[in-house]
């Protein structure tokens, strides 16, 4: 026999009690399969003559692997669960039951329960609520059946304090006694638990008159409602022969009679206690679970000493006998062998340890190891932590339906046509895995990439796809780029004018959406018919070059439930015959939140991530439980939205309490597995965490029972947190410097703008960035009005009314100014806040503009608007010649050829000390050109008499003028000779583009600061300092 399997069952000939218990130390299933195959001694048909009922499909699983484990061929008992409302149709499906009216489903359920909300609360609910406070109500009913209460003691519930509140409730509550009894009786089907408590009973009455071949055992309950407290009564009184027992997990055989009696709620034996008064048993008339002699050596071995045991019964007294602490007699040191608790700073360094324990487990052949956590989000970080040694766990307590791949596609469909095609909606749908609309995905992607950089950037196309058409069509034509436009779209992204992919696409989505946007445009409609037109545009969307898409989108675990689910949904949706189709995407949620998917099958063998509930009575060599802080686990208990927490009570419903205690049993029986770690992250996006009741108890009891060393090492995390943080600690460190780039020569910019000669100044890694690496910032989606975009449009208004009137004023000049305002600024009419924010501060502009023009406009002068100007400056030999750009926003030729240079800004005018260093050259470069020729019909030769900045705030009296020097010849000639140094300077291979060079004068924002990583190597560098 191997020496890791148990040996042979031995005949059992002792009259077998009828109540038993498993230690807690020991493995549940293991002790189990052990003690049956005992019982049935070496007849092979004995064992499959037994029938096990357990609480959960799981637990069958397990203890069907638990006999496995022993290597022998075995006619297996019958396995069936019980605590599953949905599994009895296989448990008792006898002559007993076949009469009975088959469970209504639950989403039918939830749907007529909706169907009545929204019919007895008139309009104040929109159809999503009303389908949110339906699963609620289910809960509830479902609580209500399962105690066997009635509904007829709610009226008199409340005190008269409290009686006009508890009317409103009462009302609403008036469904499940008057209508809803005639809903299930014209549905010919029963409340799920109403039926599972039948069928029990039908069970029940069966046993006692004709009592099954073989024996039953009931293992592994540790609360029992009344239908399953009967059932257990029924088992546990039968005759001899068949006979029947139940087999308790961890009851506490050592806890003093004092503290049993005054057990609470949240204790973990509180449920074990109230079934053993429901079945007329003291504690010490339950038995120990036998196993053969040499099964009980093997299952000793894979157990944890006794003193854990008394140490985890000493956290978890009842809170009125704690006092006796103070006399705790010594615990030995062993008590915590095979335990260790690690406590890390945050939940990634927790799931960063999880991974590395599990990974360690695998290192030993045959080592099972689990991961115990309600924390779901811990699970998933854990898995995802896995996957860097190419380990695939499955998080067996299942993923919500709406954050599966099918689930979010089906979700983000819906949200989009209600939507009408809005840019984020509509980027989410086409960048998820699933949508290809006909294409090979790898080819969708890049087509998706396209028609958000062509289409979605910026302001927000018009509704639905015909503001798609025409955001296409309005695209600026390449070449000509949009420097005067207001919220420009057309991202250069796209390199070419090739937008016949993108017109493609669109004449495929209009036909595909058209049937499911027809129903969404009117006021009401079929629900059914809206299920119908959502399902046929997903799988149409989902449809590949290689694959239909019904077949992408239902495939796998999650894609077949999400089938079952819409197929549920369209079977009941003629309960909720019309609803209003812009309620539709929410309502699609509200249902699929009461769906899990769980895979069908784990992907590894040895390792697995278990909720509480999944983990209940199984036994790994490696158990670790994760996220133990306060209000995770145990769990904060959650409101009861339809009573108060005495109302349950005096009604009959358990107390809330009773979950914790469930989650304290959990606790105490995992605690006694062979080897335990128990971690938790002390703090949780950034807020400090209490560790859970339980652990504060361990403290305390450590310190009690003389333990102080291993105390003062309780939570120390040993070697497990520097190893994982060791797992992406560099090899070396390399201290942040400022990027200096200096690409070829050949490859530098050689043509710049007046304004572009700015950036080169202040920040020339920026210059880099857009001229050599071509990059450019992308506009955001549904971008609103910025500031760039009030002084694009006071630019393009003044320019439009200079070049009208450029030798005189109109007749009456403000008015004139205001209309060709008004006509610019209708751009912006979709942004009502920005047009009520920016038009009065317009009109005061107007009014000094006006002012200044009668100052300005003496006899002779000519103004030029928007003048755009070049030259062109050599370079070395072998170098292509220097072209600089400007465009000047005011020229005035006075009539002694003089010039005056106008800039306008809407912003922040730059110091006197900026323009003379060389900071500013704006103005005084376009003053050089003009001196020189550079301006189209301004010849050579002029002098410049003024360089002036207009300060446009339109705040005040609207307008400032400020000069940008006394002498403007010479800044202009020193701004030339800087602009000339600069070309040479960088026409020098070894220049770098460095980022920042002076911070202190660096722009005040750019596109580019991300890119150069500034954070990183000027955080307390020298940089600040200037």
């Amino acid at each position: 026999m191997d020496a890791d399997s148990p040996p042979a069952a031995e005949k059992d000939t002792r009259p077998m009690p009828t109540v038993w218990t498993i230690a807690p130390e020991r493995p549940f299933v293991d002790t189990l399969a052990a003690g049956l195959r005992m019982k049935a001694g070496p007849e092979p048909l004995q064992l499959a003559r037994m029938t096990v009922l357990l609480p959960n499909r799981r637990t069958c699983l397990a203890l069907r692997e638990a006999f496995l484990r022993t290597g022998q061929p075995l006619l297996l008992p019958r396995l069936s669960p019980i605590g599953d409302a949905d599994g009895e149709e296989t448990l008792f499906f006898t002559e007993s039951t076949i009469d009975l009216w088959p469970a209504l489903p639950p989403v039918r359920r939830q749907l007529l329960l909706t169907r009545l909300i929204l019919a007895g609360q008139k309009k104040t609910l929109t159809p999503d609520q009303a389908a949110r406070l339906a699963a609620a109500l289910t809960r509830f009913l479902d609580a209500v059946q399962r105690e066997r209460l009635g509904f007829d003691p709610l009226a008199a519930l409340a005190p008269d304090d409290y009686a006009e509140h508890w009317q409103i409730t009462l009302d609403f509550l008036t469904l499940l006694t008057n209508v809803w009894p005639s809903v299930l009786a014209a549905e010919k089907r029963l409340d799920p638990m109403v039926r599972r408590d039948r069928a029990l009973q039908a069970v029940s009455a069966l046993w006692q008159r004709q009592p099954p071949p073989g024996p039953v055992v009931v293992a592994g309950i540790i609360h029992a409602d009344p239908a399953m407290t009967d059932l257990i009564r029924t088992v546990i009184t039968m005759p001899e022969e068949p006979g029947g027992c139940i087999v308790l997990p961890a009851l506490d055989r050592i806890l003093d009679a004092e503290s049993w009696e005054v057990l609470e709620e949240t204790h973990p034996q509180a449920g074990l206690k109230a079934l053993l008064a429901a079945l007329g048993v003291a504690r010490h008339e339950v038995a120990d679970w036998p196993a053969p002699a040499a099964s009980a050596a093997w299952i000793t071995g894979a157990c944890a000493s006794p003193d854990r045991l008394h140490l985890i019964t000493e956290a978890l007294r009842p809170a009125a006998t704690t006092d006796r602490w103070q006399h705790l007699l010594p615990l030995a040191p062993q008590a915590l062998v095979g335990v260790e608790r690690i406590d890390c700073p945050t939940p990634r360094e927790e799931a960063q340890v999880i991974a590395l324990l599990l990974r360690e487990a695998l290192e030993y052949a045959g080592r099972t190891a689990a991961l115990v956590t309600p924390d779901r989000t811990l699970a998933r970080r854990v898995a995802i932590e896995l996957e860097r040694w190419g380990i695939e766990v499955d998080d067996s307590s299942g993923v919500p339906l709406a954050q599966t791949p099918p689930g979010i596609f089906l979700r983000l469909t819906a949200a989009m046509v209600t939507a009408a095609f809005a840019p984020l909606p509509l980027l989410e749908v086409l960048k998820h895995p699933l949508a290809a609309a006909g294409h090979a995905p790898e080819d969708f992607r890049p087509l998706a990439r396209r028609l958000e950089a062509r289409l979605l950037r910026g302001p927000r196309p018009a509704s639905g796809i015909a503001g798609l058409w025409a955001a296409l069509e309005a695209l600026e034509p390449r070449g000509s780029p949009p420097d005067d436009a207001v919220m420009a779209r057309g991202s250069p992204l796209a390199d070419d004018d090739d937008d016949v992919p993108i017109r493609e696409f669109l004449v495929w989505l209009e036909a595909a959406a058209a049937p499911f946007t027809a129903l969404m445009q009117q006021e009401i409609c079929s629900f059914t018919a809206l299920i119908h037109a959502h399902m046929a545009f997903a799988e149409a969307l989902a449809t590949s070059a290689h694959q239909p898409g019904a077949h992408r989108l239902w495939q796998h675990d999650a894609g077949v439930v999400a089938a079952d689910f819409v197929t549920d949904l369209l079977e009941g949706a003629e309960a909720l015959p019309h609803i209003a189709p812009r309620f539709y995407s929410r309502l699609l949620q509200s249902f699929m939140e009461e769906r899990t998917v769980r895979p069908s099958y784990g992907r590894h063998p040895r390792l697995f991530l278990w909720g509480p509930l999944e983990a209940r009575l199984q036994q790994p060599d490696l158990l670790i439980l994760g996220g133990l802080n306060e209000g995770t686990w145990p769990p904060t208990l959650e409101t009861d939205p339809w009573m108060s927490r005495p109302m349950r009570v005096r009604f009959g419903l358990p107390p809330l309490e009773r979950r914790i205690g469930l989650s304290a049993h959990d606790f105490m029986h995992a605690f006694c597995a062979p080897r335990v770690v128990l971690t938790r992250s002390e703090r949780v996006e950034g807020t400090p965490t209490v560790p859970s009741r339980w652990l504060l108890r361990l403290e305390a009891v450590l310190h009690a029972a003389g333990l102080h060393e291993q105390a003062a090492l309780w939570g120390n995390a040993g070697p497990w947190l520097a190893w994982a943080r060791g797992m992406d600690w560099p090899q070396a460190f390399e201290t942040p410097r400022r990027p200096a780039p200096r690409p070829p020569v050949a490859v530098r910019p050689s043509r710049l703008s007046v304004t572009e000669v700015e950036t080169w100044m202040r920040d020339p890694y920026a210059l880099y960035a857009r001229h050599v690496l071509r990059l450019r910032a992308l506009p955001p989606l549904d971008a609103d009005p910025e500031a760039a975009d009030y002084g694009t449009l006071v630019h393009k208004t003044l320019e439009i009314f200079l070049k009208t009137w450029s030798h005189a004023l109109p007749p009456d000049p403000e008015a004139t100014l205001l209309a060709v305002g008004g006509e610019v600024f209708a751009r912006v009419l979709d942004w009502p806040g920005v047009w009520a924010f920016w038009w009065p501060r317009f009109t005061r502009i107007a009014r000094w503009i006006v002012r200044r023009e009668h100052e300005r406009r003496q006899p002779g002068t000519r103004i030029l608007a928007e003048a755009t100007g070049r030259m062109v400056l050599p370079r070395a030999a072998g170098l292509e010649p220097f072209r600089l750009t400007a465009k000047a926003d005011r020229i005035e030729i006075r009539a002694d050829g003089r010039l005056v240079l106008i800039d306008y800004k809407t912003g922040q005018v730059p110091s006197p000390k900026e323009i003379a260093a060389g900071y500013a050259p704006q103005l005084p470069l376009e003053a050089a050109l003009a001196r020189r020729g550079g301006f189209s019909g301004l010849p050579a030769g002029h002098t410049v008499a003024e360089l002036l900045y207009w300060r446009l705030s339109g705040t005040g009296p609207g307008g400032e003028e400020k000069s940008a020097g006394k002498d403007a010849d010479r800044l202009a000639e020193e701004a030339f000779a800087g602009v000339r140094a600069l070309i040479a300077a960088f026409d020098r291979p070894e220049t770098p583009y460095e980022a920042r060079p002076h911070p202190v004068l660096a722009p005040r924002y750019s596109d580019y600061q991300h890119l150069a990583r500034i954070k990183e190597w000027a955080a307390g560098g020298p940089e600040e300092a200037e």
